[in-house]
């Protein structure tokens, strides 16, 4: 696993060089690595990934549950889309230096830097890019969806964006391997990275991933954000079993 990541980035890295000159923001050579390299990271680990319906192509972002460090490899490995984290995230040792160099977008909880942050989201989006943001604010174990946090979805009502765009929502189910815990994927609380990390690859038999996508969700349907929000919460929870 640690070659074909490392060895993705490394080739990624190289061929920026030549792609951020001509193409800026654009990125269509680099995310097809980082789609290969995300989708070969499953059979390494012995866990069976499927994937229902299909990505949008039109312009939008995506929102997802948010159950495990396993998301980033579930939700990169079949889609062309750019990660929304926590600013803490791009200091973090290793997987900091991966969100960089996929273009992840990194925001700070701080009311002040709102405004900049909705400028960002919409150079973005209307960039082409699909932005992915998991709207409970943190992880769960994986057999439920906490309520969507409205406030990131304000930036999708400005500037008649909402006219042009879309938000899919998406649904990661984590299936535990046989005679394990449900929740043994699930990475939540103050659990620590990697003791882990440790376990998920330690396993003797794995278990399985879907990602589900939904039909977009058109931003001007929705009178403003918090009506947006819930209709995207309704989807992703009601793909989950039980």
């Amino acid at each position: 696993m640690a070659v074909v990541i490392y060895g993705g980035l490394t080739l990624m890295l190289l061929l920026r060089l030549v792609e951020r000159p001509l193409h800026g923001h654009a990125r269509p050579w680099t995310p097809k690595i980082t789609r290969a390299v995300c989708r070969a990271v499953f059979p390494l680990m012995g866990i069976r990934y499927r994937v229902k319906g299909a990505p949008m192509t039109e312009i939008g972002a995506v929102v997802a549950n948010h159950v495990s460090w396993l998301d980033i490899f579930s939700l990169n490995a079949c889609q062309k889309v750019y990660f929304v984290s926590k600013a803490e995230v791009a200091r973090w040792p290793g997987i900091g230096m991966l969100a960089r160099a996929t273009g992840t977008v990194f925001i700070r909880r701080d009311p002040r830097e709102a405004k900049a942050q909705q400028a960002l989201f919409e150079e973005r989006i209307r960039a082409g890019h699909h932005l992915l943001f998991f709207p409970e604010g943190t992880s769960t174990d994986g057999r439920r969806v906490l309520p969507f946090k409205p406030t990131l979805f304000q930036a999708f009502y400005s500037d008649g964006l909402d006219k042009v765009m879309r938000v899919q929502p998406v649904t990661v189910v984590y299936t535990a391997p046989e005679g394990e815990d449900p929740r043994f994927y699930g990475w939540w609380g103050d659990m620590s990275f990697g003791p882990h990390l440790l376990k998920v690859l330690a396993a003797p038999r794995q278990g399985r991933v879907e990602v589900v996508f939904h039909p977009p969700l058109e931003v001007a349907a929705f009178a403003g954000r918090k009506e947006l929000a819930a209709a995207g919460e309704a989807l992703v929870r009601g793909a989950l079993p039980g």
